[in-house]
């Protein structure tokens, strides 16, 4: 027997556990059986979770799998790409572009207001007609196995910013479907079309919505939102966006 095999394994998972999760899927899990069954066990998962604050000891409920809910919280940012216009409009697509066709701005911009968080210094505006953007996110290129969204179902959260000029009249629209491997729609969220009249006070608007339960098999998140002014005024006077955000969240278990 080693010297590592005398090791009571209580102490033993307590080391293991401070090992960072790559390391321990790839060098410590294939060393021997004992090693292995320790890395499989919920405890090391669910120490870890507490190590890295992802968790507390007031727990309401315990995750479905200790070890996916680990690597969801580890991977957990926001998925769309270029949220805040600071590439201009790459990785966007312009399904709608009409009018004087998008654009992006400086904030806080003509007849406009600062946003809330200095970090973000540009959006993007529509024109007179219809302007519409998106991106389709691939769940699995972005580190999400299969097997994380059907068996845990984290959450998915929605965010997004928008604001109006002061001096003229604007809608917003915002659309997001889950969407199967062969790109069948599973859930969606379309709420109707925000208004903001004339003369508005400008501030930033904050949008969210989290998909919950939403069954096995979504692959795809579509992510598409815009709108344009409503007075018909040549230029870029209609809704601006900014800071837009998809996470996926496996939850607080203290709640």
């Amino acid at each position: 027997m080693s010297d590592m095999n005398r090791i009571p394994e209580g102490v033993l998972l307590e080391i293991l556990s401070a090992v960072p999760a790559p390391e321990l899927i790839r060098c410590c899990r294939p060393v021997c059986s004992l090693w292995r069954d320790i890395i499989d066990s919920p405890a090391l998962w669910k120490l870890k979770c507490q190590y890295d604050g992802f968790t507390s000891n007031r727990l309401k409920r315990n995750p479905t799998d200790w070890r996916m809910f680990y690597f969801l919280h580890r991977q957990k940012r926001n998925l769309l790409k270029n949220p805040s216009a600071a590439e201009d409009f790459k990785y966007w697509d312009k399904t709608k572009d009409g009018g004087d066709e998008w654009k992006v701005e400086v904030l806080p911009g003509e007849h406009g207001q600062p946003f809330p968080d200095a970090v973000v210094k540009e959006y993007f505006v529509t024109s007179y007609q219809l302007c519409l953007k998106s991106q389709t996110i691939n769940l699995k290129e972005e580190g999400y196995p299969d097997e994380f969204m059907d068996v845990l179902q984290p959450d998915i959260v929605i965010k997004d910013w928008y604001a109006a000029r002061h001096d003229c009249g604007c809608k917003y629209q915002i659309l997001v479907r889950l969407l199967s491997q062969n790109k069948t729609v599973m859930k969606e969220f379309q709420p109707k079309p925000v208004i903001i009249e004339q003369w508005s006070a400008a501030q930033w608007s904050q949008i969210e919505y989290t998909f919950r339960d939403y069954g096995p098999g979504v692959r795809y998140i579509y992510f598409e939102h815009g709108g344009r002014d409503i007075q018909f005024w040549a230029g870029w006077y209609g809704i601006r966006v900014t800071n837009s955000s998809v996470t996926i969240d496996p939850g607080d278990l203290s709640k």
